[in-house]
């Protein structure tokens, strides 16, 4: 197994379209669509963005994950991950992965996510708002929570208000959407 950062633009449309679906689903409306439309435009074109693979032995994609900077510039966020197999093993094996070598955050909603993330070899935590608890990997460099700075994000009502405004617009991301989920790769390199 190992870590593959997706750069080529296609394949890296492709990964992206698919771990939006596996997280939102496909019957999710358009926010898979606005997810992907949004991370492609602002967070890919702004370098702000890193999409990674966990690929077995022979290239096979088995987990999916985005990784968002801060504002800082010193941390990335897990914003997104899958597994693509029946079960989380792969994306515990990923998130474990970047905790021990990027400067890690992650998210967690409530107690079993948290647990999960423990698993992955996050272990200092902090708490957030909304209850939501801040876990960060051993490399990441703020100590105390107070240091910790936003990650960066692209305005999700400006990208579905322009998506419901710009009907060509609308069909060239959904069709970009769609070929990325027909498109996705069988091996990763």
């Amino acid at each position: 197994m190992r870590v593959v950062h997706v750069k080529a633009a296609t394949e890296r449309d492709a990964c992206l379209a698919r771990l939006c679906a596996e997280v939102y689903g496909r019957k999710a409306g358009l926010l898979p669509l606005v997810s992907f439309a949004g991370t492609r435009r602002v967070l890919f074109t702004q370098e702000a963005a890193r999409l990674l693979a966990l690929t077995d032995d022979q290239g096979v994609p088995q987990a999916l994950a985005l990784l968002v900077l801060d504002e800082a510039g010193t941390g990335m966020t897990l914003v997104l991950s899958c597994s693509l197999m029946g079960n989380r093993e792969p994306e515990r094996r990923l998130i474990g992965e970047l905790a021990f070598k990027a400067p890690l955050r992650v998210e967690a909603l409530d107690q079993d996510a948290e647990a999960f993330y423990l698993g992955c070899g996050i272990t200092r935590w902090f708490a957030g708002r909304d209850g939501k608890r801040i876990g960060l990997g051993a490399l990441h460099p703020v100590r105390h929570a107070n240091e910790l700075t936003e990650t960066l994000d692209f305005d999700e009502q400006a990208v579905l208000r322009n998506l419901k405004h710009d009907a060509k617009g609308f069909e060239e991301e959904k069709q970009r959407f769609v070929n990325g989920l027909d498109d996705f790769p069988a091996h990763l390199s």
